[in-house]
């Protein structure tokens, strides 16, 4: 017997290229791409994730198009580019013109876009490390409790419940310090690298949990089944009923769980930054811009403006994107 990803059910379309009757022979993969391309909100977002990735990945060759980086202290090298009395840039709108299309930083003067784009490749950095981190624990741990049951079981699963009772954003704020204190001393400066490292281990370690749980549960589920079973009876190693017949059919919880998460551990890495237990200066971070940014935003909204708008439309983007890859991948859930 054969698995359900092993199958190739042919879906059926409509002459009109709506779902009913039509071309046979495509696999499962092949229909996924079509309905995902006839979702037109999740072609777009899937354009924007990727204008964000690609921003992040080409930041050196956009600063040094641009001629700007984000560490220069401008206004402080050119003193008409901020008010003496109030620190804030002499032209309107933040400082915007040809020359800094996103205007300059109140009090220092560092240029707004080069700062955006080193934080968007900060933040996406992190978020993307622990993601990747968090998916491949959240599969280990969630196959293995759903598969083997027993005392395994028992044991992964209070450990899930456990991690999960813990309040995360203030275990975040309150976790930070504890495990840069661990390893550096106090009177030493907190290298940018540890920083870095710090947040995704923090991010990966009360990440996972809710991955490998809904993950248990598919397997549990899972393993009943007759195709499980007859792998069984012919001899198949548990590695090989792991990899053969039962990942194949958590792609779709695994894809869309992990497209959620990104944006959830970008936010989250933001926040930290915002209130000062992440990454801080110089470092471009976009909690960092927040955290800058609310104590101007009395006198210069417009600093706050473009970081903001990115993260929101970043965010909204990802979701977007982790609904159409769910409806494509199982269209019994389209709405």
């Amino acid at each position: 017997m054969t698995s359900p990803s092993q199958t190739g059910v042919v879906e059926k379309t409509a002459p009109g290229g709506m779902e009913g009757e039509a071309p046979t022979g495509l696999a499962p993969r092949q229909l996924m791409w079509r309905r995902f391309r006839r979702d037109r909100t999740g072609v777009i977002s899937a354009y924007v994730v990727v204008f964000f990735f690609a921003v992040a990945v080409l930041a050196p060759a956009i600063a040094w198009l641009y001629g700007k980086d984000p560490y220069t202290t401008y206004g402080l090298d050119r003193p008409e580019l901020l008010d003496p009395l109030t620190g804030y840039p002499m032209k309107p709108n933040g400082g915007i013109d040809g020359e800094f299309w996103f205007g300059i930083e109140p009090k220092l003067g560092r240029d707004v876009l080069t700062q955006l784009v080193y934080g968007i490749r900060t933040s996406l950095l992190i978020g993307l490390a622990a993601t990747v981190l968090s998916t491949l624990t959240g599969i280990v741990i969630g196959v293995v409790a759903g598969y083997t049951g027993g005392r395994t079981d028992y044991f992964l699963g209070r450990l899930i419940d456990l991690l999960l009772s813990f309040p995360q954003q203030l275990f975040f704020v309150a976790f930070m310090p504890v495990v840069t204190a661990l390893f550096v001393s106090p009177q030493k400066e907190t290298p940018t690298y540890f920083r870095v490292t710090a947040l995704v281990m923090v991010l990966w370690l009360l990440g996972w949990m809710q991955l490998a749980r809904l993950l248990r549960g598919q397997v549990l589920s899972l393993r009943e089944r007759e195709f499980v079973e007859a792998a069984r009876v012919t001899g198949a190693s548990p590695w090989r009923i792991v990899r053969k017949e039962l990942l194949p059919n958590l792609v779709t919880p695994i894809l869309v769980q992990s497209t959620l998460m990104l944006p959830n551990f970008v936010t989250t890495e933001a926040a930290l930054s915002f209130l000062g237990v992440g990454v801080v200066e110089p470092t471009p971070d976009w909690g960092r811009m927040f955290a800058k940014g609310a104590n101007f935003y009395e006198g210069d909204i417009t600093y706050m403006f473009f970081p903001g708008i990115a993260m929101v439309v970043f965010v909204v983007a990802f979701n977007l994107l982790g609904d159409s890859v769910r409806d494509a991948m199982d269209p019994k859930t389209t709405r």
